[in-house]
């Protein structure tokens, strides 16, 4: 059964930094897009960032943009978000998924993780 586990969560003041990981097994990690979610409390599941297969291509949503990073160790089977300068906005539950493309929409993706819980405080 693929897995997809996500860790690196915790709770940070505002402008600080974090480093999420997903670990991927029994799945061709090296053949799969990958992308980061997050959904925070009452509000819908929404997309952060995607990277192809290889790691070249990546997209961001605007509103992390230029703070966050994701990155990809196909040797590893990992897939990485570090984030910097932390914004109370950015507290929410973070999901990495594979898909076939790196799209931002969800339906597209095959497997998800569990999630993993980032808060930051003001």
């Amino acid at each position: 059964q693929v897995q997809l586990v996500e860790s690196g969560g915790g709770l940070v003041q505002a402008g600080g930094s974090l480093r999420l990981s997903c670990v991927v097994s029994r799945l061709s990690f090296g053949q799969y897009a990958m992308a980061w979610f997050r959904q925070a409390p009452g509000k819908d599941r929404e997309f952060v960032s995607s990277t192809d297969f290889g790691g070249t291509i990546t997209y961001y949503d605007n509103s992390v943009k230029g703070r966050f990073t994701i990155s990809r160790d196909n040797l590893k089977n990992t897939l990485y978000l570090q984030m910097d300068a932390l914004k109370p906005g950015d507290t929410a539950r973070y999901f990495c998924a594979a898909g076939t493309v790196p799209t931002r929409t969800q339906t597209e993706y095959l497997f998800w993780g569990q999630g993993t819980q980032v808060t930051v405080s003001s």
